[in-house]
């Protein structure tokens, strides 16, 4: 049987949110252990369903792949101590990969979501995209248009103004050129998470972002 996100994993998250000092952590810590835990273990039951159709994350291990809930404050105005959300990396290289479109999961009430693709990544990376996306715009664009990635998924990222140095601004894909992250969304909501089937939910969406990362990391390799 799968395992499911507990409601008292949202609540934890919820009370850091009002108590995010070292102090309220510190004496609470047994209830973000069982988080944690928690999350990890679904995260697993997810790897393990995306392993079904891409074979990059069959050795990934979720507790390599969940991100510290420990911020690093040091050149940030924000200085309070703890992330409010739970979230993992699911690609190659876990939370580590810069260039490697991969899977991620992000656990918030009420700001939780699925996505996938390509978040940061060197300049250099970033040209092979863009030259992929130009020189292979039919590809791209059928996997954009399918029907159901069109229903359940939504194109973002960080956008240039004008068309990126050495592409032409007449090129018919020059708007998703300006991308300077590749990124594809499915927001969720609180019920959705909670559901005893949200692990199967999860995997289902990124069965569908799953052309979408390979495609991207066709022009890594």
């Amino acid at each position: 049987m799968e395992n499911q996100i507990k409601t008292t994993t949202l609540n934890f998250l919820s009370k850091l949110e009002i108590n995010n000092n070292r102090d309220w952590f510190n004496e609470n810590k047994n209830l973000y252990v069982e988080a944690q835990q928690n999350f990890i273990t679904v995260v697993d039951d997810i790897i393990q369903g995306i392993s079904n159709f891409d074979s990059s994350v069959q050795k990934l291990e979720a507790k390599s792949c969940v991100f510290r809930i420990y911020k690093d404050t040091r050149f940030s105005k924000d200085k309070t101590p703890y992330k409010t959300n739970m979230g993992a990396s699911l690609a190659e290289k876990g939370t580590k990969t810069l260039s490697h479109a991969g899977y991620y999961i992000h656990l918030q009430p009420g700001q939780s979501f699925l996505a996938g693709g390509v978040y940061m990544t060197e300049t250099a990376n970033l040209k092979l995209l863009r030259q992929k996306i130009s020189g292979e715009s039919e590809e791209f664009l059928n996997i954009l248009n399918n029907k159901s990635f069109k229903k359940n998924l939504e194109l973002r990222g960080d956008r240039l103004v004008k068309a990126p140095q050495g592409f032409d601004k007449e090129d018919p894909m020059a708007d998703y050129l300006k991308y300077k992250q590749f990124t594809v969304f499915h927001q969720l909501t609180d019920e959705e998470v909670l559901d005893k089937n949200f692990v199967g939910k999860a995997v289902k969406i990124f069965k569908e972002i799953y052309p979408f990362n390979q495609f991207l990391n066709e022009a890594l390799a």
